[in-house]
């Protein structure tokens, strides 16, 4: 154990439920555990949204300019204002905060970065994946509004003094997007607290009950997003129906259950979750929808069930009660919840690409697939069929998740980098560096504002142009 402790400061744009954020609160709590003063500076933290080591008084949380800046202008720019929030949040840190940090972690948006480099302190940045990928372009304009944006993103990561992303996968997308960048970026995989996964579920608790059933479970656990290919396993379940590969009795004990984050103001959770059920309908399963203010569980004939987020009671009762786990994104940065599965002795069927094949070893602890609805149809009849498979598959899971990927391993290695960056560094050259990229933030900032106020006029008059 160290005897050294550091003040460490993370700034992360929103502070909701979501993998970037289950991240940034496991590694502030991991290192504050350890005796580091540890606070989170955020733009936005709603109680009612959030993880509850962030509520429930475990770490410190700094909220500023929430309620001074916009998330967007004009249901458009969201990026821009981000970028400006951060900003705020950066100047507020610098200028009203008195604490001294000697390592500042970043996440998700690096435009703070040289000017949290103003305070003396060492900047890590963490890269779950490029922003510049995670948009499209589909007009000129959007391309023009984007430039700055991303020669920005790779100009102040590239200031970083450490960067670090969640894959091997993430690392050759990140040297491929950011081809000036000469600093190698580091893998730190992305952990889970085992502890949290091992209690026991409270069977009395109503969202409990709303979940179950005699059926055999069959588990998709994402966003409701498009992105996420959730209709695969849909698919791959109305296959297995089709397919004749298992008796209709038999696919008459099973049930699949559709899981994830779903906030009823973000129009594509809301739309993709139409979608889906019109899909099911389409392919004649029968469905079922579960709210968090649901009360009336689902009649035990149907056969998908979409639970529109879930409590962590809920999380553990269907990973404890599942067959096995459906990941269908393809080009997945990550991927936590493979991860999860497999410490609760699920086997996971996975796309065979991006971070899964990293985290599942194949035949080992689940199974790799194209993404089509034959090949996870087949694996799925393959772990049905065969409970020897799926019982050494769930032992081998749980020992690859606590070598790899416990909490106890992310945080040593974290800590380590840590108090490698802490170490004392040439002030005057960081500050020379710093200066002279300032100006170009602070004119990055000014064209975003001046764009929001030359446009609106005009895009009151082609709207339709303006789809961002």
């Amino acid at each position: 154990m160290s005897t050294r402790k550091l003040r460490i400061a993370f700034v992360h744009p929103d502070l909701g439920i979501g993998g970037a954020e289950r991240l940034v609160v496991d590694a502030a709590t991991s290192l504050q555990s350890k005796g580091h003063k540890v606070i989170i500076y955020t733009s936005h933290h709603d109680p009612s949204h959030c993880f509850a080591e962030t509520k429930d008084g475990t770490l410190q949380i700094c909220v500023r300019g929430d309620s001074i800046l916009p998330r967007s202008l004009f249901n458009s720019f969201y990026i821009a204002c981000a970028i400006l929030r951060q900003v705020y949040l950066t100047l507020s840190l610098i200028f009203y905060e008195k604490e001294i940090y000697d390592v500042i972690f970043v996440d998700q948006l690096s435009a703070c970065v040289p000017l949290l480099k103003l305070t003396g302190a060492k900047v890590l940045f963490y890269c779950h994946f490029p922003d510049k990928l995670l948009t499209k372009r589909e007009s000129i304009l959007k391309m023009m509004y984007r430039w700055p944006i991303d020669k920005l993103e790779e100009i102040t990561t590239g200031i970083s003094d450490r960067i670090l992303v969640n894959s091997h996968f993430t690392a050759g997308i990140f040297r491929e997007s950011f081809p000036s960048i000469k600093q190698m970026p580091e893998v730190l995989y992305p952990s889970i607290h085992l502890e949290s996964y091992d209690k026991e579920v409270n069977l009395d608790d109503p969202s409990i009950k709303l979940l179950c059933t005699q059926k055999r479970l069959i588990l998709s656990i994402n966003r409701f997003e498009r992105k996420k290919n959730l209709a695969l396993a849909i698919h791959a379940f109305s296959h297995l129906r089709d397919s004749a590969v298992i008796a209709p009795a038999t696919f008459s004990t099973l049930r699949l259950i559709i899981a994830g984050g779903y906030d009823p103001r973000v129009s594509e959770n809301v739309d993709y979750h139409d979608e889906l059920v019109s899909l099911t309908s389409f392919l004649e399963l029968t469905s079922h929808t579960l709210f968090p203010d649901s009360t009336t569980p689902p009649p035990e004939s149907t056969q998908v069930v979409f639970v529109c987020s879930f409590n962590e009671q809920q999380r553990s009762f269907l990973l404890s009660n599942t067959i096995c786990l459906l990941y269908t994104p393809e080009n997945e940065h990550f991927g936590i919840v493979p991860v999860e599965a497999m410490y609760k002795k699920i086997p996971v069927i996975a796309v065979d690409s991006g971070g899964p094949r990293e985290s599942i070893e194949t035949n080992v602890t689940g199974l790799l697939c194209a993404p089509t609805p034959e090949d996870f149809t087949n694996a799925m009849v393959k772990l049905i069929r065969d409970e020897d498979t799926r019982e050494k598959m769930g032992e081998n899971g749980r020992e690859h998740v606590q070598n790899m990927f416990s909490l106890d391993v992310f945080a040593e290695r974290l800590e380590e980098i840590l108090l490698n960056m802490g170490e004392r560094r040439d002030w005057i050259g960081e500050y020379a560096f710093t200066l002279v990229l300032v100006p170009v933030v602070a004119w990055c900032i000014y064209l975003f504002t001046t764009m929001a106020n030359d446009i609106q006029s005009e895009k009151l008059k082609y709207a339709e142009i303006w789809d961002w």
